[in-house]
């Protein structure tokens, strides 16, 4: 198994970004809003996952109480 080119030079994923255009307030502005956007949906996810296993949960109670 070969590993890629950018992880034996250490290259971490923050140091692959572009960030030159950072230094306009505009394009900051939008970069943060995107960036929140896109952790707001992981955070969507991982709340969504954790009421599914607390229904299942609540079925596996139901279900041993009735036996």
């Amino acid at each position: 198994m070969k590993l890629r080119k950018h992880w034996t030079t250490r290259e971490t994923a923050f140091q692959r970004f572009n960030t030159a255009f950072l230094r306009y307030t505009d394009k900051l502005n939008g970069f943060k809003i995107t960036l929140n956007n896109m952790f707001q949906v992981l955070q969507d996810l991982l709340e969504e996952e954790i009421t599914v296993e607390d229904n299942w949960k609540g079925v596996n109670e139901a279900l041993t109480i009735r036996k």
